[in-house]
């Protein structure tokens, strides 16, 4: 893990997760998109609150303080380039059954509709490799069509072309490391450009990263069996258009080895998602600040310890929760909307539209649920503002189902509303 990786995630995290480790009532909102990181109760309330099973407002709220945090460290002027600089580049027509390694930093134009090629990088620690799509189609049985094997940080820039990348088989380990995936690196790596990349994955994930893992621009059409986009220590997306149907996760992060990690970001483009499993999944904290997410189906929508929604358009159709907050790397569990608009339809049977093993705010936005079970809270959940409608009637108030789905409460201001 690079310490400049280290740097712009955990500037996420750490704002964020230090709000979030004293629980309570968040109700001011960051209009500059920045990571708006609670605004928080003080511990005394937040311990009361925890402890209550009745509804709380915001006329209830304690004495708070607003802490944030720049994002715009997370992308690096390069990240948002969408046309390389070719002055030096290297121009490669590429030719099957002939691997090619890539040794040295510089920028590298690919091109060429071949089979059995891996295009490995392995270079210094501190090199960085920019490798342009010009209409190139890699098919393969049991290998990556690219694989990262060092580098400091690696960019897949398409140009305005097509492309197309597919292993049709299982994956052969690199001697301990286990490659798993159509585009498998173990170093910080983004995909921009202006063009489109097509991956199928018939036993694996589409791309995978043991570090950070961006998404700045391109159009992107992901079909794996496995997980789609996964990263261990954070996928960021700030623009593209990218559709995935996944026989398991769209986008999985987590990390073993550091709590702080396992993060997703997302500030712009369009995700359209199937997932046979999870849509949205992270070990630590999923935050939305943009875009438009539409996840037409999946078992859970968003999940993660912590979810905050600052904007954005999202759908969400599930069949267990469709946003849930729950203990993964540590018990202060919760969902925090301040902005956005977010639909929810549920499935039927034992599921939650908003579910949070811990505590759940409503500050703003326009939120439209479709559920027998609109919210579950294991601790404190507060209606601050925003619009919420369930089921056609809007609700002034929130009173939580303990014990999943099925016992849907909601009260509406006026004439209470049960399910």
């Amino acid at each position: 893990m690079k310490n400049n990786s280290l740097i712009s995630i955990k500037a996420i995290t750490f704002a964020a997760l230090l709000s979030l480790s004293v629980v309570g009532c968040s109700n001011v909102q960051n209009s500059n998109a920045a990571v708006v990181t609670s605004t928080q109760a003080v511990a005394t309330q937040a311990a009361g609150s925890t402890a209550s099973s009745g509804t709380t407002s915001s006329t209830e709220a304690a004495e708070t303080t607003t802490t944030s945090t720049d994002t715009s460290a997370l992308f690096s002027d390069r990240d948002l380039e969408q046309d390389a600089d070719l002055t030096a580049a290297t121009q490669m027509k590429l030719v099957s059954n002939q691997d090619v390694t890539l040794s040295e930093e510089g920028v590298y134009v690919l091109s060429g509709d071949v089979d059995n090629v891996t295009v490995t990088v392995e270079a210094a620690e501190e090199a960085k490799v920019q490798i342009v799509l010009d209409g190139v189609s890699i098919t393969n049985t049991d290998s990556p069509a690219l694989y990262v094997k060092a580098a400091d940080k690696v960019f897949v820039t398409s140009t305005d072309s097509e492309n197309h990348m597919e292993v049709t088989g299982s994956y052969v380990a690199d001697g301990e490391t286990n490659l798993d995936a159509v585009i498998f690196s173990r170093a910080d790596v983004t995909l921009n450009g202006t063009g489109s990349l097509d991956i199928v994955s018939a036993q694996g994930n589409g791309i995978s990263s043991k570090d950070d893992l961006k998404i700045t621009g391109g159009v992107y059409k992901i079909d794996s069996s496995a997980d789609a986009l996964e990263a261990n220590d954070a996928i960021l997306i700030n623009e593209g258009t990218i559709t995935i149907d996944t026989g398991k996760d769209a986008l999985h992060s987590e990390n073993e080895e550091d709590t702080t990690l396992g993060n997703i970001y997302i500030e712009g483009g369009t995700l359209n998602i199937t997932a046979a499993d999870d849509a949205i999944t992270a070990n630590n904290l999923v935050q939305i600040d943009g875009g438009s997410i539409n996840i037409e189906s999946a078992v859970e929508g968003i999940e993660g310890n912590n979810i905050i929604v600052n904007d954005g358009q999202i759908t969400v159709y599930a069949t267990d929760d469709g946003i849930n907050a729950t203990p993964k790397v540590n018990d202060n569990a919760s969902i925090e909307v301040n902005g956005g608009t977010i639909k929810v339809s549920m499935g039927s049977g034992d599921t939650d539209a908003f579910d949070s093993n811990g505590n759940l705010y409503i500050n703003g936005g326009v939120i439209d649920v479709e559920a027998t079970s609109a919210f579950d809270a294991d601790g404190t959940a507060e209606l601050n503002g925003g619009t919420v409608t369930v089921n056609g009637e809007q609700i002034t108030e929130i009173t939580v189902s303990r014990g999943g789905g099925g016992g849907g409460g909601f009260r509406g201001g006026g004439g209470g509303m049960g399910h």
